[in-house]
């Protein structure tokens, strides 16, 4: 029997960068998924989850499916694969993560199973590279290594300034007053239908067409054709405000950090092109009242936007902003006294 808590994650700023070979800033949340695990030796895996009605069975080698229970299944898959399970198992989920909205519902799960199946002491960035492959070669989602990393090292009230190429990184503390909700639009979004795979596929192209290994070392992009231009600028500007917000953090200086916010949404918006209106009113109307930054946060295409709280806001900011927006709601506060440890 073994058992797990891992938290979800917010990033703060570094978006579509991970698989770029740039720099990130993650940040746990509060949410986190709960994972009880028993070897049952038998010769299927059978998930359950508080969250979703009904038992899934699988036989140990079965192919993904397409629904939740594959990130379990396929984690499973890999722990027996590292010698960590010789047979199959049971696994109970809860979670308090909002599945779909960039949070990193699937990375969570996921990372959260391979550490019930491991050995007490596993490396984290271990657990963090095998979970990638279980999204990438099984659930076949090609993500980067960012939401991996984030919550196998962070807890909540932490970010991980991560270097996505050498996986180096710093845990880093939120300065005292420094708050951020995270808010989702109301919009739903799903990383499978495609069009994630089209942007990563540009950024991959851009790379090759300019001969170097990752998008982030690009500086010319004059041979570039137009339409990749606009996807490696905002990589490479990306990846230069993420270095300047894990200083600006550093420095306790959130006046330099909103404005980074403001314009890595800008770059999303005009240049990576995966924002919505309903984001774009609800990043702007924080701002209008009064938070230092605001941005999307997540691939895009919905989901969630993170707004770095002005100081001293109380529940009545987030309330008055949420209700000039119906369909949106808050999904987690970061930082502040109220973290769960």
């Amino acid at each position: 029997m073994g058992s797990s808590w891992t938290p979800g994650r917010v990033n703060l700023i570094g978006e579509w960068i991970d698989f770029n070979g740039g720099h990130v800033l993650p940040a746990a949340l509060p949410l986190g998924v709960t994972v009880t695990l028993r070897a049952d030796h038998g010769e299927t895996d059978t998930v359950t989850s508080a969250q979703f009605d009904g038992v899934s069975d699988a036989a140990l080698d079965a192919p993904a499916r397409g629904d939740w229970a594959d990130y379990v299944f396929g984690a499973l898959q890999a722990a027996r694969r590292q010698g960590w399970l010789d047979s199959g198992a049971t696994v109970c989920l809860d979670s308090d993560i909002p599945a779909g909205a960039g949070v990193s519902s699937s990375a969570a799960v996921t990372v959260g199973v391979l550490k019930a199946a491991a050995p007490p002491g596993t490396d984290p960035t271990r657990l963090a590279t095998l979970a990638r492959e279980v999204e990438n070669q099984f659930v076949g989602v090609p993500c980067g290594i960012m939401d991996q990393m984030a919550v196998a090292h962070t807890g909540p009230g932490e970010a991980l300034a991560l270097d996505t190429r050498s996986l180096g990184f710093e845990r880093l503390q939120f300065p005292p007053g420094w708050r951020f909700a995270v808010l989702h639009s109301g919009v739903d979004r799903k990383l499978a239908d495609g069009r994630y795979s089209a942007r990563r596929d540009a950024c991959l192209a851009a790379a090759n067409t300019l001969k170097v290994d990752y998008l982030c070392d690009a500086q010319d992009l004059t041979a570039l054709p137009l339409e990749l231009q606009p996807i490696a600028r905002h990589v490479i500007s990306e990846n230069a405000r993420t270095l300047d917000a894990i200083t600006a953090l550093k420095a306790d200086d959130h006046t330099q950090f909103g404005a980074l916010m403001e314009q890595s949404h800008a770059s999303l918006r005009d240049d990576f092109r995966v924002s919505t209106p309903e984001i774009d009113a609800l990043v702007a109307n924080a701002i209008a009242e009064g938070a230092p930054g605001a941005r999307l946060t997540g691939a895009g295409f919905g989901g969630c936007i993170v707004a770095f709280l002005p100081e001293g806001a109380d529940e009545t900011w987030t309330r008055d902003l949420l209700a000039r927006h119906p369909k949106a709601w808050l999904v987690a506060a970061v930082g502040g006294a109220k973290e769960r440890t």
